[in-house]
C-alpha cells in the first residue's frame, strides 16, 4: 500500500469518526424530560444525536411528528435539545436504560464495534420494529473499479477481535459492524453506507474549506483536473432520506452519496465562486507533481483524490438502488451558500483556521514551485 493510500485512509477514518455519524449527548436531569410532537405519533431513538448527522435526523423526525429520544454517554452539548428525552448509558456494556422502553425506529448513527452494534440490536430487536445503521462507503475493499454497488466486496481484518479504530481499521470494522446488525435482527435493518457528508455544522471542514478558500479569492490551487470526478452528500439530504427509510420500512443495505448527476472538482469550484462572488482563478496542478510536492489528496486537496490507481473508483459509487428508493439531492449551489453562512456565523477563533485543506503559506510555495518547474522534455 502507498504512503498517499495510507494518510488517504488515515485521513478519511479520522474525519468519519470526529463528523460523519453522531456523539454523545448529555442527559439534563436524571430522568431528562420528554415532549411529544404529535399526540400519537411515532417514536424514534437515536444512539448519538449531536454531532453534525445526528441533530440533522433529529429535526427531520420532528418534522414528521416523532417522538424523539436520545441515547448516548453525557459528553458533547449539553446545550442541544432540551425538551427530548435523553438516556445516559454507553455502548460498551452499559445499555441498562434502554431495556424495558419501546420505540418504532432504532438509527444508530455511533457503532463503530461490532461488539457493540451486536448487542445493542439484540437488546432493541423485539423493542423497535426497525434498526438504521448509519455505516459508511469505507466499507468496499477495491476502490480501484468504478460502478462499486452493494454487493462489492467489503474489507476484511486478519483479526476480527480488534475493537481499535484506525484508517486501515474502520472501513472493515464497519463491514463486521452492518453483518453483526443483519445478522443480530433478520428483516428489521436497513444498513446505510454514506459518502462525503458536508454542509452546515460540519467540523472537520473537509468540504467547508473549499467555499471559504474561494470566496478569499485570489489564485487559488485546484487539484487534478476539472474533470476528476468527486462525490458527496448534504447532510440535510441524508438524514431526511434516513427518515424516509424510516417511514417507508426500507430494509436492506444502500450506498448513500450524490449528487444524481456526475459531478468534477471543476464545478465544484466554480460553484464556490459563482455562490461567494468572488475573483478567484484557479491554476490546475495535476496529480502526480502534487505528490512530488507532498500535497495530500483528501487532506490538502479536500473532497478530491486521484482518479486513477488504489482510488480510481473511489468517486464513482453507485447509487441507484437508494436514488430509486427516494433519495434526492438539493442544488449545489445550496449546499455551499448555506455552508458559507454557517461559517460565517462561527466564532472567530473558529473561523481563524480551517481544520481541512492546504495551509496559505504552503498553498504559495507549491503554486510558485509549480509555475517555475521545468518544461517537459519533447
Amino acid at each position: 500500500m502507498g504512503a498517499n493510500r495510507r494518510e488517504f485512509l488515515k485521513y478519511s477514518a479520522a474525519a468519519g469518526a470526529l463528523g460523519f455519524l453522531g456523539g454523545a449527548v448529555p442527559a439534563l436531569g436524571e430522568q431528562g424530560k420528554e415532549t411529544r410532537t404529535a399526540q400519537g405519533g411515532r417514536r424514534l431513538l437515536i444512539l448519538g444525536g449531536t454531532a453534525f448527522l445526528g441533530p440533522q435526523i433529529v429535526e427531520a423526525a420532528r418534522v414528521l411528528g416523532y417522538t424523539v429520544t436520545l441515547f448516548n454517554r453525557g459528553k458533547t452539548h449539553p446545550e442541544m435539545f432540551p425538551d427530548l428525552l435523553k438516556l445516559r448509558g454507553d455502548r460498551d456494556g452499559n445499555l441498562k436504560a434502554l431495556e424495558g422502553r419501546k420505540w418504532d425506529v432504532v438509527v444508530d448513527t455511533s457503532g463503530y464495534v461490532p461488539r457493540h452494534v451486536r448487542d445493542s440490536v439484540t437488546l432493541l430487536k423485539d423493542a423497535a420494529k426497525q434498526y438504521i445503521f448509519i455505516s459508511t462507503i469505507s466499507v468496499y475493499s477495491d476502490n480501484t473499479r468504478a460502478g462499486m454497488d452493494e454487493s462489492s466486496p467489503v474489507g476484511k481484518l486478519e483479526d476480527e477481535t480488534t475493537e481499535k479504530v484506525t484508517g486501515e481499521t474502520y472501513g472493515p470494522l464497519k463491514a463486521l459492524s452492518e453483518q453483526a446488525a443483519l445478522k443480530a435482527a433478520p428483516g428489521q435493518v436497513a444498513v446505510i453506507r454514506p459518502g462525503l457528508i458536508v454542509g452546515p455544522g460540519d467540523g472537520s471542514d473537509r468540504f467547508t474549506y473549499w467555499p471559504v478558500r474561494v470566496e478569499r479569492g485570489g489564485e487559488v490551487l485546484a487539484p487534478g483536473a476539472p474533470a476528476d470526478r468527486v462525490q458527496l452528500i448534504d447532510v440535510r439530504d441524508l438524514a431526511q432520506w434516513t427518515m424516509r427509510v424510516a417511514e417507508d420500512g426500507i430494509t436492506g443495505v444502500f450506498n448513500a452519496t450524490g449528487p444524481k448527476e456526475e459531478l468534477g472538482i471543476g464545478r465544484l469550484l466554480d460553484t464556490c465562486r459563482s455562490v461567494s462572488g468572488s475573483n478567484a482563478s484557479f491554476t490546475w496542478v495535476d496529480a502526480s507533481f502534487l505528490e512530488e510536492q507532498k500535497v495530500a489528496p483528501w487532506a490538502d486537496m479536500p473532497v478530491w483524490v486521484p482518479p486513477t490507481g488504489d482510488t480510481a473508483g473511489f468517486a464513482r459509487v453507485s447509487c441507484a438502488r437508494a436514488i430509486a428508493r427516494g433519495l434526492a439531492f438539493r442544488p449545489l449551489a445550496t449546499t455551499v451558500r448555506d455552508t458559507l453562512a454557517w461559517w460565517k456565523s462561527q466564532p472567530k477563533e473558529r473561523q481563524a483556521a480551517l481544520r481541512a485543506g492546504i495551509k496559505p503559506d504552503r498553498e504559495v510555495e507549491v503554486l510558485k514551485a509549480w509555475r517555475e518547474r521545468k518544461p517537459p522534455v519533447r
